[in-house]
């Protein structure tokens, strides 16, 4: 499975192993039930564990599963859209309370690395916006507007500090934001997951829901093995929701992301790439983004998806991109590689859902999901144990939205994509 494409390709071999877990087998209570074990998940089962609650969690494949596993890295604060554009969509009140607890976010993953010893090569050092000639440059002045007048400690670097961060002339500027860092994803999501069953809580794996059945009392989740009787429900699965509660699949459209990875560069070669180890990425609409992890392997990743047509387009790319952006690199390969896919909504902005009588969810993180996903699965947590009003939730309950024409999109973000990389209209 490792080197299948689908799997979580260089995370999974480079992991601590997950927690031991098995499927739910029988029939349990628990006060709240948390669908999915991601980082949103794992967090709100911590924080409710932690509350006094008794909790039972319940994850289809495995610890990470998904995005959780497969994601880059990066633990950035805010999201893709502009810091002022929060509080102009949202409302003054949401949009301010928003800004402030994901600019903080990245902050909390760290403190929760360091109070449970979680092993996943955290790295604090900031993380580099990159600009892609004058567009991309201006909208980075924009942006360091915007973050500078709220205090944040973001800096924009010109082109010749940003080749001394980044190793490569391509850039005409970056942003450096302080307050984020990298992760291995997978080690944090099962570091989390070991904190929740030392917490006291149940966590069972290979336990997907496929029944939710309300008596008006309690809820009772089946499994194939059994079921789960509880008061309240959080559904925390994202773009990996399933059948049960459909509206979540429905309001999103999905991005494909893949990853590749060279083998370790040696001292030499690492030194001349990100020599403060930053994380970063690019303003294309159709990004990139390179990282190393602890070992000295060179992650690099775009938008697609590796399968199919796309597959050799996309490998093809990234060594020709790789070598362009780091001549020093020609003729290295990629050792592994791997892809997921990115819950988008129609505007980029996060929600959380109620989905029935005391069930809670939350949809589209839009590939920010590492801080805004555990901050938002501790609001939930806080929200059912009584010690966090809906009314002070960084976003307000809806109802899930139908995001128009979202197969058509779906098809056109993966084509759109192998496009560019045909084209070389990349680095």
């Amino acid at each position: 499975m490792n080197d299948d494409p689908r799997s979580h390709g260089l995370w999974e071999r480079s992991a601590p192993p997950a927690p031991a877990t098995h499927p739910l087998e029988g029939d349990v209570s628990a006060d709240v039930a948390v669908v999915g074990a991601g980082y949103t998940g794992c967090s709100a089962a911590l924080h409710l564990a932690e509350g006094g609650a008794k909790v039972a969690v319940l994850e289809a494949v495995g610890v990470g599963f998904g995005g959780s596993g497969r994601n880059v890295g990066l633990v950035n604060a805010g999201m893709w859209v502009m810091p002022d554009d929060l509080p102009a969509a949202l409302g003054q009140t949401y949009g301010t309370r928003l800004l402030d607890l994901l600019g903080n976010a990245p902050g909390v993953v760290f403190d929760l690395v360091e109070r449970h010893g979680i092993a996943c090569e955290a790295e604090r050092r900031g993380t580099l916006h990159c600009a892609v000639g004058r567009k991309g440059l201006a909208e980075l002045q924009e942006r360091a507007r915007q973050w500078q007048a709220r205090g944040a400690p973001v800096r924009l670097l010109d082109a010749d500090e940003t080749a001394v961060k980044v190793g490569s002339a391509a850039y005409s500027g970056a942003l450096l934001d302080e307050r984020a860092g990298t992760i291995q994803p997978l080690a944090y999501a099962r570091g989390l997951a070991t904190a929740v069953l030392r917490a006291g809580a149940a966590l069972f794996t290979g336990s997907p829901v496929i029944a939710a059945e309300d008596d008006g009392a309690v809820w009772r989740l089946r499994t194939p093995g059994g079921s789960v009787r509880a008061a309240s429900v959080i559904v925390a699965t994202d773009a990996y929701a399933s059948g049960v509660w459909p509206s979540i699949r429905r309001e999103q459209v999905h991005l494909p992301y893949f990853n590749m990875a060279t083998a370790p560069l040696g001292d030499d070669l690492s030194r001349s790439i990100l020599p403060e180890r930053q994380g970063a990425w690019d303003t294309r609409e159709v990004l990139s983004s390179f990282r190393f992890d602890r070992e000295g392997r060179l992650v690099f990743g775009s938008v697609g998806a590796l399968r199919g047509t796309g597959a050799p387009i996309h490998r093809d790319w990234g060594r020709r991109a790789l070598a362009k952006l780091f001549p020093q690199l020609k003729g290295v390969e990629f050792e592994t590689e791997w892809y997921g896919k990115i819950g988008m909504t129609e505007d980029n902005l996060p929600r959380f859902h109620r989905l029935g009588r005391n069930v809670v969810s939350f949809s589209g993180y839009n590939g920010r999901g590492i801080a805004p996903g555990t901050v938002f699965g501790r609001c939930l947590a806080q929200l059912l144990l009584g010690t966090l009003a809906e009314g002070d939730l960084p976003l307000p309950l809806t109802d899930p939205a139908m995001a128009p024409r979202r197969a058509l999109r779906e098809v056109f973000y993966e084509m759109g994509a192998q496009v560019a990389h045909l084209a070389g209209a990349r680095i």
